[in-house]
């Protein structure tokens, strides 16, 4: 096994750009569930996920817009003089970390940076990402050392490609209507038991902050989305649906949800935000316009180039 190093004497080859994955077909969603959940969630729990995937098509847009936000960051790395390869790597479906990191041991590849597509830093999206690099590389017997970039939670390209992505809903909305509407920020929640689920929460609240300054917008609140597990259990709140229904027992009458915390639709946001608060919203009598995720706008790839080039200078 290769022993694995975070720095190197020599230059950087690559990038290596890592995510969550996402089933590509109805046959995919059930075994992507399964190795995502690694029998921690209830069976009948997962068959409700697994339907979540059907009114889609059985399938998650994450490798597709992914892939397309490792093309834009290539040709803005090359503009700018640096010219790696962007390799990506999915921690629960195809193309799978381990896959991923041995091509780059076949192409040579010895220093790469970490590009992890997670804006904020908690156990599961930034410690467990590292954690499965690691461990795959030693069971490739890979010679290549990644080096990670630092969070895009406050980086000015990253609040400005939200902010576009709002003041396209607000648009949408009556100049007479426009400053009551509500900016209804969101993000996964977590558990408390996640050892950072504190540095997460500042690093939510620093963003949305930062995009509601931007924006000059007063009516603003951050919810959390998607939480599973025990009912019990306490997770980080208010809850999007319980935000909504709160909204609308005030007279509110337009909302922009903006899924912050996700940089690129996945069934998540399609089906939490899309279907299911977009139901709540018509219950109560409000007019939810949810905001595109970043993608690959070019802001959102400029501070995705910026990040990488702070690592390699």
């Amino acid at each position: 096994m290769a022993e694995v190093k975070t720095i190197s004497e020599d230059g950087f080859d690559a990038v290596l750009m890592i995510a969550f994955g996402g089933p590509e077909k109805p046959e995919d969603v059930r075994p992507f569930l399964a190795k995502v959940s690694q029998g921690r969630v209830p069976v009948e729990r997962l068959e409700a996920v697994a339907h979540h995937y059907d009114l889609f098509g059985g399938k998650s847009p994450v490798k597709q817009v992914t892939s397309r936000q490792a093309d834009a960051l290539k040709a803005t790395l090359g503009d700018q003089g640096m010219p790696f390869v962007v390799y990506v790597g999915m921690r629960n479906w195809h193309p799978l970390l381990v896959d991923t990191v041995r091509q780059m041991s076949r192409d040579g590849v010895k220093r790469a940076v970490g590009l992890i597509m997670s804006v904020y830093q908690s156990r599961s999206s930034w410690a467990q990402y590292q954690t499965d690099v690691k461990n795959v590389i030693a069971e490739a017997g890979a010679d290549l050392y990644v080096t990670y970039t630092s969070p895009l939670f406050d980086h000015p390209k990253f609040i400005e490609a939200v902010s576009n992505r709002v003041k396209e809903c607000l648009e949408q909305v009556s100049l007479p209507d426009r400053e009551s509407a509500h900016i209804l920020f969101t993000a996964h929640s977590l558990p408390h038991t996640d050892p950072q689920v504190e540095l997460y929460a500042r690093q939510v609240d620093r963003s949305v902050t930062l995009v509601a300054e931007r924006l000059d917008h007063v009516n603003w609140q951050l919810a959390y989305q998607s939480r599973s597990g025990r009912p019990q259990d306490p997770w980080l709140e208010p809850d999007v649906n319980d935000v909504l229904r709160r909204l609308g027992s005030q007279g509110v009458r337009h909302v922009v949800a903006v899924p912050i915390g996700f940089v690129c639709d996945n069934i998540e946001v399609l089906y939490d935000l899309d279907i299911e608060a977009m139901e709540t919203a018509r219950q109560v009598g409000i007019t939810l316009l949810r905001a595109r995720t970043v993608d690959h706008d070019q802001a959102f790839i400029d501070a995705l180039a910026d990040v990488v080039k702070k690592v390699v200078m």
